[in-house]
C-alpha cells in the first residue's frame, strides 16, 4: 500500500516548495484537485520540482473539457516529468457540469466517458505510433490530425488513466479499461467490499484482467482530535446529502438520513446537516483514530481494499512535518 498526499488550494507560487517538500516526506505521489483551481496548471510545476515522486488529477472534470484537450495536456506532462504523470477523471454530477460549467449533461454517462477514454488513447497512439486518427462514436468524430498538430513521440508514452466514481457504472469502466480508480472519499470498507470491488472485478473480468492490472486509491476521512471529528461530520453530511451518492448511505440503511439531508442542502440550511450524522454514521465513514495509531490502524481498515492512500487532508509542508515523515515511512 502506498501513501500519496493531496495537495492544499494554494497559489500557483506555493506548489514548488511544496512538491520539494512532499518529495522530501517521502510520498509516493501527489494529487491536485479540481475545486477552487485548474488541477493542470500545478502539474508543471511539481513536475520540475520532483524527480521521483509521481503526481496527478483526483480529479480533473473531463465532461468540461473534450479529449483532444485532455491528451495534449496529459502528453505534454509525461514527456516533462519523465512518465511520472497519471491523469485521474472524474465526470462531477449535472448540476455542475450544467450550471457551473455550462455544458451539457450526458445521456450516459459511462458511455461518453468510455469514449472520452478512447478518443485519449486513439491520440496518444496517433502521436507515438503514427497510427491513423479515426474514432467515430456516438458523442464523438475524431478523424483529422496534420503534422503540424501532432506533438510526436515521446519517451513515456503509456500515460496510466484513472476514473473516480462512486456507483457501480465507473467502476466497472475502470476495471475494463483503466489502470486506476479514485473511489470518493464518502465510502466505507463496506461499500467498497460490498459494492466497488464486486463491480471493478466485473469489469477486469470482461477485459481478460486481473486485479494486479488496476490500482485502487483511497481518500479516507480521518479524525484524531475533536476538530477534525466536527470537520469530517460536516464532510460526511455534505456528501451524505447528494443523490446521485445516495447508493452509500442505502447500504447502510440510511436512505432516509440521506433523503432528509438533501432537502436541507436544497434550501441552504448547512448548519442543521451535521446533527443528522450520528457516531455510527461517522465511524463507518471515518477512521476515527490516534495520530499515533494512523499508520496501523489505516492499514488494518484498508488492507485488501486499497492500493494506494491519500488522507483526506491536504499536505501542507512546516505543519507536523516530522509526524508526516513517520506516517510517510510506515508505509515505505
Amino acid at each position: 500500500m502506498k501513501l500519496d498526499a493531496a495537495l492544499p488550494p494554494v497559489a500557483l507560487k506555493d506548489i514548488p516548495a511544496i512538491a520539494k517538500a512532499a518529495q522530501e516526506t517521502g510520498f509516493a505521489a501527489l494529487w491536485t484537485q479540481e475545486t477552487q483551481h485548474d488541477p493542470f496548471l500545478p502539474c508543471t510545476l511539481i513536475a520540475e520540482h520532483s524527480s521521483s515522486m509521481d503526481f496527478g488529477t483526483a480529479i480533473a472534470v473531463s465532461f468540461s473539457r473534450s479529449p483532444a484537450n485532455l491528451a495534449y495536456t496529459a502528453w505534454d506532462l509525461a514527456a516533462q516529468s519523465g512518465g511520472r504523470f497519471i491523469l485521474g477523471l472524474g465526470t462531477q454530477v449535472k448540476a455542475h457540469i450544467e450550471r457551473r460549467f455550462g455544458v451539457p449533461w450526458p445521456e450516459s454517462v459511462t458511455g461518453k466517458l468510455r469514449e472520452q477514454i478512447q478518443v485519449i488513447r486513439a491520440f496518444w497512439d496517433t502521436w507515438q505510433n503514427g497510427t491513423k486518427l479515426n474514432f467515430r462514436g456516438e458523442n464523438y468524430k475524431i478523424t483529422l490530425m496534420s503534422p503540424f498538430f501532432n506533438p510526436g513521440a515521446i519517451e513515456n508514452p503509456n500515460i496510466p488513466i484513472y476514473i473516480a466514481g462512486v456507483n457501480t457504472g465507473l467502476a466497472k469502466l475502470a476495471g475494463e479499461m483503466c489502470e486506476g480508480f479514485h473511489a470518493h472519499p464518502f465510502n466505507s470498507p463496506r461499500y467498497m467490499n460490498e459494492v466497488l470491488l464486486p463491480a471493478i472485478e466485473e469489469g477486469l473480468q470482461k477485459s481478460g484482467r486481473k486485479r494486479s492490472d488496476i490500482s485502487i486509491s483511497m481518500t479516507p476521512f480521518m479524525a484524531t482530535t475533536p476538530e477534525e471529528e466536527g470537520f469530517a461530520r460536516m464532510q460526511v453530511a455534505f456528501y451524505a446529502s447528494t443523490p446521485s451518492y445516495k447508493s452509500v448511505m442505502d447500504l447502510h440503511g440510511w436512505g432516509e438520513t440521506a433523503e432528509k439531508l438533501s432537502g436541507f442542502a436544497a434550501k441552504g440550511e448547512w448548519a442543521e446537516m451535521p446533527m443528522l450524522i450520528t457516531d455510527e454514521m461517522l465511524n463507518e465513514f471515518c477512521l476515527m483514530t490516534t495520530q499515533e495509531n494512523l499508520a496501523e490502524d489505516l492499514k488494518k481498515r484498508y488492507t485488501g481494499i486499497a492500493d494506494r492512500i491519500t488522507l483526506y487532508t491536504p499536505f501542507v509542508p512546516k505543519e507536523k512535518d516530522e509526524w508526516w515523515k513517520n506516517l510517510a515511512k510506515a508505509f515505505n
